[in-house]
C-alpha cells in the first residue's frame, strides 16, 4: 500500500486488527520513535503530528498499558518483515510423510513379506506408514481377522520401528500407525 493511499485510509483499522493513525482513541499515549527514540507521555494529536512529519504511520502497540504505548513507525515495512519471518519459519519446518500399505484379510505370508519389505523402506527413508486391513462383506462380522493380519505385521517392523497407534478398526479399516525409531 502506498504511503498516499496509506493517508487517504487514515483511521480505518487493518484486517489484522492494529490499530492505528486515527482509530487510535486514547487522548494521551506514551510514543516511541521508529529509531528507538522515546517522546515520552503526550497527546494523542501531538502523537499523529510527530507521525505525519515523518511520514510514517503512529501504531498503537501496547493498548492495555496504562497511558497505552504507540510507535510511530512505517507500518507496510513492519509487515513486510513479519510476514517474511512467517515464511522463513515455515520453510524450516518439518513436513511428515505418511505412507499407507494396504492388507486384506486373506493375504498370503509371502504377500505379507513383500508389503512389509516396502514398509520397511519408507521407515528407514524416515517417513511414517499406516498399515491398514480393508474389510470386504462378510469380514466386517469379524475385524478381529484384519487385527490379526497386522498383529503378524507388526513382529517384522519392531527393530526399525515404533508403535504408534495399535491396531484399531475405523469403519471398514483395522488401522495400525508406525513411527521410526529415534536415531
Amino acid at each position: 500500500m502506498s504511503r498516499q493511499n496509506d493517508r487517504n485510509n487514515r483511521g480505518r483499522k487493518k484486517a489484522d486488527s492494529t490499530i492505528m493513525n486515527d482509530a487510535i482513541r486514547a487522548s494521551e499515549l506514551r510514543v516511541l520513535g521508529d529509531d528507538g527514540e522515546q517522546f515520552g507521555i503526550i497527546s494523542r494529536n501531538e502523537a499523529l503530528k510527530i507521525a505525519e512529519e515523518k511520514g510514517l504511520d503512529l501504531v498503537l502497540v501496547s493498548p492495555d498499558a496504562k497511558p497505552p504505548v504507540a510507535k510511530v513507525m512505517d507500518y507496510g515495512k513492519h509487515k513486510y518483515q513479519l510476514e517474511k519471518k512467517k515464511k522463513e519459519a515455515r520453510k524450516n519446518q518439518k513436513k511428515i510423510e505418511v505412507k499407507e500399505v494396504k492388507f486384506s484379510c486373506k493375504i498370503a505370508e509371502n504377500d505379507i513379506a513383500y508389503k512389509v519389505k516396502h514398509a520397511r523402506e519408507f521407515l528407514e527413508k524416515g517417513k511414517h506408514v499406516k498399515l491398514r486391513v480393508f474389510l470386504r462383506g462378510r469380514e466386517m462380522a469379524n475385524p478381529e481377522w484384519g487385527v490379526e493380519v497386522l498383529n503378524r505385521v507388526w513382529p517384522m517392523l519392531q527393530d526399525i520401528a515404533q508403535l504408534e497407534s495399535p491396531a484399531k478398526q475405523e469403519g471398514r479399516y483395522i488401522n495400525m500407525y508406525v513411527t521410526p525409531l529415534k536415531k
